[in-house]
């Protein structure tokens, strides 16, 4: 009796785990063919229509998983920013802000270049972030999104330290100055049409480095 009920249970559990393994790969599937059509025929000239034949599903199936196009273009970005939230959260409170903010972003984009098996791969980040830098459209959302992210951040960060954003600047200008640097080794990256996710975290470490130095002090050589 006992070993029928067990194995009743672990039945629907095996369903369960099927059933998420093929919702998982069906999301994958549409996210690679968007990017895919993106990259190669244009954002605008791309349809949904064209997305779900690529993966032989229909468009109700395509919005079970995302809301619309642009949410399919963001998808990459939003995991990627998910991530570097989730690595803020667990950083040591022993940390200062700053060096907290950047070893979120290493360890998240090191998390990426990590991943083989997984919605968010190097080169679909690669692809994802190009795109939408060269799509106007996509870069007027991007710049958006990248508010709501820095809101989140400042939260996080004044939390960490007792703050309260509303009354005490440093949370917001720290954040600022941090997001900034990141927009910018983003773009310096988005040029260097071989260059891979490693390149992207050692541009980040780089000039995170030097963000210190170049707010305080003299720059002139002794």
């Amino acid at each position: 009796m006992t070993r029928r009920q067990t194995s009743g249970a672990a039945a629907p559990e095996a369903s369960a785990g099927l059933r998420e393994r093929k919702k998982r790969r069906t999301r994958e599937a549409l996210l690679h063919a968007a990017l895919r059509l993106f990259t190669t025929q244009g954002y605008e000239r791309t349809t949904v229509d064209e997305i779900v034949d690529a993966v032989e599903v229909s468009q109700r199936t395509f919005f079970r998983y995302f809301a619309n196009k642009e949410a399919v273009a963001f998808a990459v970005q939003e995991a990627v920013d998910a991530r570097f939230l989730a690595e803020l959260r667990r950083r040591p409170a022993s940390e200062a802000p700053f060096e907290a903010m950047r070893r979120a972003a290493v360890d998240a984009w090191s998390t990426v270049a990590e991943t083989d098996d997984e919605d968010v791969t190097a080169e679909l980040q690669m692809r994802a972030y190009r795109m939408i830098e060269s799509t106007p459209a996509l870069h007027a959302a991007h710049m958006r999104r990248n508010i709501g992210l820095e809101q989140q951040t400042v939260v996080l960060i004044a939390e960490r330290e007792g703050l309260d954003p509303e009354s005490d600047p440093r949370p917001r200008v720290a954040v600022a100055a941090f997001t900034g640097v990141l927009r910018m080794t983003g773009q310096l990256w988005g040029r260097r049409p071989d260059a891979g996710v490693d390149a992207l975290r050692d541009l980040t470490e780089l000039h995170l480095d030097q963000l210190g130095p170049a707010l305080s002090g003299s720059w002139r050589a002794a």
